[in-house]
């Protein structure tokens, strides 16, 4: 908050009590005019009493014209001073976040600074210059020596302060109905985020039991709830079907409809063993009724644990890394429609034989478009040398490396996208390595 200086007029005599200081428009022109036919009674505080005699009594009064930001008061400052708002908005803040809403708001015609001119205590909030403001400053002995002694102006000062507090009490309450509201919203996303973590195979290793596969995952929503999703279970005993998927937006919409992609994943892939076939039925399901056009990326594979081969196919999804002999590479992907977004769309299926301890890398842009402090990207070429760089490590450790290091390289900042890795090794079986398409 900028700090703008405060000038310093006169509040002269005078019929009309004009205000030095620049034109204000013609809206403050023409409420100045209004409130300069009324008198000086239309300010709360003076309202029903003598006129004359508070017009001698302020009338050489010093009045402060604030530009916006300016502060009036500060906490801990000793004041005995009574602050007349001529025009314009103040406000009262308890904390130091001045850019928010304030606790309470002074309007036009009532004072601030009366409670610790009477009883000497340091100020007790901030009060500022919300828009252009107008201040009238009562000094000590103007206030309690002239004015209060001019009938009905103590009970003004009550009628004030009552009515201050009693704005300042439905703030009170307003606050708090929010602060449980919030309290209640955030006890619904650990909920929610509970939900979403059990719909999820977070055991690491997924299949402790099995001596042909390793697979280790990561997720990490930018929020309380995220949109990434990955899956991986066995078919029958030999094929493993996996996925990774990432849909569009954040927080809640976009857990929603992981939730959906989830659950239709699961119910097709068991009967459908293609990955294409499982690609073009899932588009076209969450095509039907999507009135909110959100979509996913999704990579799915099929692998046969004995042979190695794998097959797999590609809806909008970023490359993963293949990791062989200890050098890593992009695996070569067909090109895919994004999913749920235009009904009828084929799909590509391509296949590789996975060496005995291949290792296939799948990650969710939250990780390869991770920016530095600098606005540059993480990209695929960090990501292939920390994946040759944890290739002999087992999949936990290449998991945990490569979120490491994307968070080394963002400087730790706050993900702005939920990040998502998906590692698959094959133990043992025939060796191979070549690629074929299907279907191109």
């Amino acid at each position: 908050m900028t700090h703008e200086p405060i000038k310093r007029v006169r509040f002269r005599r005078g019929k009309d009590r004009r205000l030095n200081g620049p034109d204000h428009g013609i809206e403050s022109r023409r409420h100045s005019e209004e409130r300069r036919k009324s008198g000086i009674g239309w300010a709360a505080l003076f309202r029903g009493t003598d006129e004359a005699a508070v017009s001698d009594a302020v009338g050489d009064c010093e009045v402060l014209v604030m530009q916006p930001g300016a502060l009036l008061l500060s906490p801990g400052e000793a004041n005995d001073n009574v602050f007349l708002l001529l025009s314009g908005q103040l406000g009262a803040f308890l904390d130091g976040n001045l850019t928010g809403q304030p606790a309470v708001s002074i309007l036009p015609g009532e004072t601030v600074g009366e409670m610790s001119a009477i009883d000497g205590q340091p100020v007790s909030a901030f009060v500022l210059a919300l828009t252009e403001t107008r201040v009238l400053r009562l000094p000590q002995e103007v206030f309690f020596q002239r004015l209060n002694a001019i009938p009905g102006i103590a009970r003004n000062l009550l009628s004030v302060l009552s009515g201050r507090m009693r704005r300042s009490n439905e703030a009170v309450l307003e606050s708090q109905r929010r602060r449980m509201e919030l309290e209640y919203l955030q006890q619904e996303l650990d909920i929610a985020r509970k939900l979403q973590a059990s719909m999820l195979p977070l055991q690491r290793p997924m299949f402790p039991g099995r001596e042909d596969i390793e697979i280790a995952a990561l997720m990490e929503p930018a929020s309380a709830v995220g949109g990434d999703l990955f899956d991986a279970f066995f078919i029958d005993d030999r094929r493993l079907f996996f996925c990774i998927g990432d849909v569009s937006g954040h927080g809640i919409p976009a857990a929603l409809f992981m939730a959906r992609v989830v659950g239709l994943l699961r119910i097709t892939a068991m009967g459908t063993r293609e990955p294409d076939s499982l690609l073009q039925q899932i588009n076209d399901q969450l095509c039907t009724g999507n009135d909110t056009n959100m979509f996913v990326t999704l990579l799915c594979g099929c692998l046969n644990v004995d042979t190695g081969r794998l097959t797999y196919s590609n809806g909008g999804h970023c490359a993963p890394v293949l990791v062989r002999d200890g050098q890593a590479s992009l695996l070569p992907l067909p090109k895919g429609a994004l999913v749920g977004v235009i009904p009828g769309s084929r799909y590509v299926a391509r296949e590789i034989t996975l060496n005995e301890g291949d290792t296939l890398v799948c990650v969710t842009d939250g990780a390869t478009e991770a920016e530095s402090a600098g606005g540059e990207e993480f990209g695929p070429d960090r990501l292939l040398e920390v994946a040759t760089a944890y290739s002999a490590r087992p999949l936990n450790e290449l998991i945990d490396g490569v979120r490491r290091r994307v968070a080394e390289f963002s400087d730790n900042q706050l993900m702005t996208d939920d990040c998502t890795l998906l590692a698959v090794r094959r133990a043992s079986g025939a060796r191979g390595g070549t690629w074929c398409c299907r279907s191109e």
